[in-house]
C-alpha cells in the first residue's frame, strides 16, 4: 500500500510542489518578525536571534517528514459511508493508513524535504545539521508516528459526529500550537509548559526539534537526548493503545450512512 501510494501522488506531484513556496514563505514569515522581537535584546527565553531562525527552519522541514492526512481521510470515509468497505478487508484500516503515510511522506522527501534543505542551504545560508544524528533520526521517526496517532484519533471522532470539519480542524489550530509549531513552547508560561509536558503534542514535532538542535527544555526540566526519546518512545506507545480504545469504541457507532 506504501508502495501504491507513492506511485498515485507521483502522479499528481505537482500538488506537492505548491508547498515548495509554501513553506519557506512561512519561515521567511518567522524570519521578519523574530528579528525585530530582537532588536533590543540578544537573548529571549534562553534562545538567540540565531537558535530561534534554526529553530524555526527545522520546524519547515520536519514538518514535510512527519506530516499526514490520516484525520482528514478517516472522516470523509465515515460521512460517505465508503469506510463499510474496509471493515470487511482482512487488514486493519490504521495499519492501512499507516502505509498510506509511508508512501505518501517517501513522495514527500523527495518532492518536498530535499528541495526546501538544498533552498535553505543554497539561499539562507543555513547549515542544518542535526547535533546527534542517530538521536535525531529515532525522534523524527517517533514523531511520525505520535503525528499519525493523533490525527488518527482525532479522524475518529467522525463516529460520533456528522460533521465533524469544524471541530478536526479546531483540535489540528491547538495541536499544532501546543507542538510547538507556531511559537517554541518555552514562552508558554510556566504553569501552562507544566501541563504540556504530560500532553503528547510536543512529542510531535517539539521533541523531534529540540533533539535535532540537541538539547531539550521544557516546563524548568532538562533532559538527556537519550532520555527524552525514551520518555518519547513511551508516549508514542500510549497513544497507540488510545487509538485502539477509541478505535473498538467508534467502529460500534458506525452504521454505514451515506453508502
Amino acid at each position: 500500500m506504501a508502495f501504491v501510494t507513492y506511485k498515485e501522488w507521483a502522479a499528481y506531484r505537482s500538488h506537492m510542489l505548491i508547498s515548495l513556496f509554501v513553506g519557506p514563505v512561512q519561515f521567511l514569515v518567522q524570519v521578519f518578525i523574530w528579528r525585530a522581537v530582537y532588536t533590543n535584546q540578544t537573548v529571549l527565553n534562553g534562545l538567540t536571534l540565531e537558535q530561534m531562525i534554526t529553530y524555526y527552519a527545522v520546524v519547515t522541514i520536519i514538518h514535510y517528514l512527519v506530516m499526514d492526512f490520516a484525520a482528514w481521510n478517516l472522516h470523509m470515509l465515515i460521512r460517505t459511508g465508503r469506510f463499510v468497505t474496509y471493515m470487511i478487508r482482512p487488514l486493519s484500516h490504521r495499519f492501512f493508513a499507516l502505509s498510506q503515510k509511508v508512501g505518501h511522506r517517501a513522495l514527500g522527501f523527495v518532492w518536498e524535504f530535499i528541495p526546501v534543505y538544498c533552498m535553505f542551504f543554497f539561499l539562507f545560508q543555513l547549515t542544518l545539521i542535526p547535533a546527534h544524528a542517530g538521536w535525531a533520526l529515532c525522534s523524527i521517526l517517533l514523531g511520525f508516528m505520535m503525528h499519525f496517532f493523533l490525527n488518527y484519533c482525532i479522524g475518529i471522532m467522525g463516529f460520533w459526529l456528522i460533521r465533524a470539519e469544524g471541530v478536526r480542524r479546531m483540535i489540528m489550530i491547538f495541536s499544532m500550537l501546543f507542538e510547538g509549531v507556531f511559537i517554541p513552547l518555552v514562552f508558554f508560561p510556566l504553569a501552562v509548559q507544566k501541563v504540556l509536558f504530560f500532553l503528547p503534542f510536543q512529542f510531535a514535532t517539539y521533541v523531534p526539534i529540540r533533539v535535532f538542535i540537541g538539547s531539550y527544555e521544557l516546563a524548568g526540566m532538562s533532559f538527556e537526548l537519550p532520555h527524552i526519546i525514551a520518555i518519547q518512545a513511551a508516549a508514542v506507545v500510549v497513544m497507540f493503545f488510545v487509538s485502539q480504545l477509541l478505535w473498538r469504541l467508534g467502529v460500534k457507532k458506525f452504521t454505514g450512512v451515506g453508502t
